[in-house]
């Protein structure tokens, strides 16, 4: 008999702070998924560079915009506008920012949604999409 698993992210099994913003994670199946929060000011270059030790971030993101706004340009200079409601996929090599004053939260199930914002691990994604 199967049993199904089920986890709940208001109780991860992993959460990461860092400027403002917070990721929880759980991980269910063998794939980690990522409630991301980002407060208004947040931005990729300012907030997880430091972290990631990358000149851009370089995980590829598969998600769900729950709330918020968020701009997205990429490293050739294509940029986004996400609204809550967008489901995305954004490349290797972007930065992205909170726009307005509203707090950004998404749900990303991306390959990599376990490596984001962990010192030393440049965010290098995996085979398959994050």
């Amino acid at each position: 008999m199967s049993v199904p698993q089920v986890k709940s992210l208001d109780r991860p099994d992993v959460t990461r702070e860092f400027p403002h913003g917070q990721d929880s994670l759980v991980t269910v199946g063998g794939r980690t998924i990522g409630r991301t929060e980002f407060r208004p000011g947040w931005r990729w270059s300012n907030d997880v560079r430091p972290i990631a030790g990358t000149s851009s971030c370089q995980v590829h993101h598969v998600g769900y915009l729950v709330a918020g706004r968020l701009h997205v340009e990429t490293d050739d200079g294509a940029h986004a506008d996400l609204v809550a409601g967008d489901a995305f996929e954004i490349l290797p090599g972007h930065d992205a920012w909170v726009v307005g004053d509203e707090t950004c939260q998404l749900l990303d199930w991306s390959s990599a949604a376990a490596e984001y914002a962990v010192p030393g691990t440049a965010e290098v994604s995996s085979a398959s999409a994050s």
